[in-house]
């Protein structure tokens, strides 16, 4: 698995970063590593409003009736 070193952080970063740690009950690695992930994990709200712009795009394409379409075909 890959290693992250980071270098010249602050001592207050450092001292938020083990207070915030302490206080979910995580080591100070466990605690950098959640907060890496959160902060890459894809933004639901993004995700949701690029869905509707395509649901939006698609509007009016389809002219059919697939109700009758799928009748049509379960009778062939």
């Amino acid at each position: 698995m890959p290693q992250l070193t980071v270098r010249n952080l602050s001592d207050d970063v450092y001292t938020r970063l083990k207070d915030r740690a302490r206080i979910n009950h995580r080591s100070l690695e466990a605690e950098v590593r959640a907060i890496l992930e959160a902060g890459v994990r894809p933004d639901r709200r993004a995700s949701v409003e690029r869905a509707l712009a395509i649901r939006d795009s698609l509007v009016g394409r389809y002219t059919g009736d697939p109700v009758r379409e799928i009748r049509e075909d379960r009778e062939r």
